[in-house]
């Protein structure tokens, strides 16, 4: 026996379509607004997530300190980065 469409449900991808429950069409990758982030922020937020991940979450104060390392070179980042991945 194979299951028909009915037995699942109405298509929540069927917008505007009899039967529908959703208004909307889903959304298309392609039409989405691009947002990328700048370097030295993903840097922050990369060094950020590594320390978090080592043990030691960033205080308010290391605010100064992580801004100045992600202004250095990605080479360093990420080396800082290595030596926090070995310090588990």
């Amino acid at each position: 026996m194979t299951a028909t469409a009915l037995e699942y449900g109405p298509n929540p991808y069927a917008a505007g379509q009899p039967g529908s429950d959703y208004l909307l069409a889903p959304p298309d990758p392609a039409a989405r607004a691009g947002s990328p982030i700048d370097p030295r922020d993903r840097r922050r937020l990369d060094l950020h997530a590594a320390l978090t991940a080592a043990g030691i979450p960033p205080r308010p104060e290391d605010r100064e300190a992580i801004e100045h390392l992600s202004a250095l070179s990605a080479g360093i980042n990420s080396t800082v980065q290595r030596w926090l991945r070995h310090t588990l």
